[in-house]
């Protein structure tokens, strides 16, 4: 069984430990959400979601969402923007960090054993247990910076 496969599969084990009705709607909206390694907004989910299930409403997703993150599963993530985006890798890998391009909005995750050394270590110095860690690491893309434009993102226009 995959990662997403299995992370799947512990949240449907989680909505029936919750007691709580597995509808077509919901169906769809989790289907949506552990096919992808996107970072997506309630909106994004919202469309993949009706693509599989036109009855799929805006408020069936809101009320889903809450869910998904209180299962642990997928974290909802603030990366300053106007929307929250939603991770749904970390169910399947916690403690990955995220560079995130302030030009085209690229998110790219990455898993650094040097954070996890430095967790370690702060652990020993300071007399905590880390439980997680966010790191977020706001860039700009080089094609940017050599260029003054971005071509994932055509509305970001040239330096002045």
């Amino acid at each position: 069984m995959s990662d997403k496969a299995a992370t799947k599969r512990r949240f449907l084990d989680y909505v029936q430990e919750s007691k709580l009705r597995l509808t077509a709607q919901r169906r769809a909206i989790i289907d949506a959400v552990f096919d992808t390694d996107q970072h997506f907004t309630a909106e994004e989910l919202t469309k993949w979601a009706q693509r599989r299930d036109k009855s799929v409403s805006r408020a069936t997703v809101y009320r889903t969402l809450p869910l998904l993150t209180a299962s642990g599963l997928v974290r909802e993530m603030d990366f300053g923007k106007d929307s929250k985006f939603y991770d749904p890798n970390y169910g399947s890998s916690p403690d990955h960090s995220h560079v995130i391009c302030e030009d085209c909005g690229k998110i790219v995750e990455f898993d650094s054993e040097r954070i996890s050394q430095m967790e370690e270590e702060l652990s020993r110095e300071l007399g905590f247990t880390i439980k997680s860690h966010r790191v977020q690491i706001i860039a700009s893309c080089d094609q940017f910076r050599r260029l003054g434009h971005c071509d994932r993102n055509p509305k970001a226009g040239k330096k002045k």
